[in-house]
């Protein structure tokens, strides 16, 4: 699940909830990039730089650049430290990067800087964030990388959750059954047809990922047996089936359209010195004394 999910690069998006929090996967997957020996940069934003490296073993934290907007993010303690321009401003500093090697980016979170920045300006820094890098040279280098940004998705409405999607290469949806945690992981790969997949899989204390073959419903095939069947057909005003009386009655009824064996042997075989009249009494409305022809200039 981790190799697929850091195979690609771009933005990956993690759409977390309430009852199922997302950042043990965002450090899963900070952890599995370090180790890989990648560049780890971490922008954090809702935890202390402490309670988010908690966790990590040395060769892990060795690898991370951690730049902590949560500590003082308006600089009011005048400490100096504090990035020229803010959040945006490390962002940007980022797109600037030098050096090849793959790099990973962590945001924790993006709905941090979506309620404080405008969606336009976050969404371009984003795509100018999460493109690669081509050194050029006789070797040249492409430089992979990808933006892990974490995103609690009850915090905003459908416009700037679908701008975001529409960025995201990779989408990850966080939900579950029966306290088992499971991922929705929607891949959007070029000029290919979109995929998704679903994973079930427990958080360990060092941030390794226990997976699962098999929903915790599918583990379980019995039925509840206080669960009853609902018929959806049991309260309605109407019946949507006949029974025989009814059946047989609306089989002998002759519809004033048909023309039954009587009607066509009266039509086609008339009686001789029958004649048939039309009586007419016309009403006062019948006849309309205007001229029809006023207006034209005859």
């Amino acid at each position: 699940m981790l190799e697929s999910l850091l195979a690609l690069g771009g933005l990956v998006l993690l759409r977390d909830s309430v009852e199922w929090e997302g950042r043990g996967l965002l450090k899963a997957l900070i952890k599995k990039s370090a180790l890989c020996g990648e560049q780890v940069h971490v922008l954090g934003c809702e935890v202390s730089e402490e309670e988010f490296r908690e966790g990590f073993g040395a060769d892990v934290n060795n690898r991370l650049v951690y730049h902590d907007i949560f500590r003082d993010p308006l600089n009011w303690s005048k400490t100096g430290k504090a990035f020229p321009g803010g959040p945006l401003g490390i962002l940007r500093a980022m797109c600037r990067r030098t050096g090849p090697g793959p790099v990973t980016v962590a945001l924790d979170s993006l709905s941090w800087l979506l309620l404080r920045l405008p969606c336009i300006t976050l969404c371009q820094t984003l795509h100018a964030l999460s493109q690669p890098n081509i050194y050029p040279g006789d070797n040249s280098q492409v430089e992979q990388v990808r933006v892990l940004g974490l995103l609690h998705e009850e915090l905003h409405g459908p416009g700037p959750m679908g701008a975001l999607r529409s960025l995201a290469h990779t989408e990850v949806t966080l939900s579950g059954k029966m306290g088992q945690a499971s991922a929705s992981i929607l891949y959007r790969r070029p000029q290919q047809h979109a995929t998704l997949q679903t994973w079930w899989f427990s958080i360990l204390p060092d941030f390794s990922l226990d997976l699962h073959k098999e929903s915790p419903l599918q583990s379980q095939p019995h039925l509840d047996p206080q669960t009853t069947q609902v018929d959806p057909t049991a309260h309605l005003t109407f019946n949507l089936h006949l029974s025989k009386k009814e059946r047989e009655a609306r089989d002998s009824l002759t519809l004033p359209f048909q023309f039954s064996s009587e009607k066509q042997q009266a039509l086609l075989y008339p009686v001789p010195g029958q004649k048939s009249h039309i009586f007419y009494e016309p009403d006062a409305y019948d006849v309309d004394q205007e001229d029809p022809d006023d207006d034209l200039d005859i």
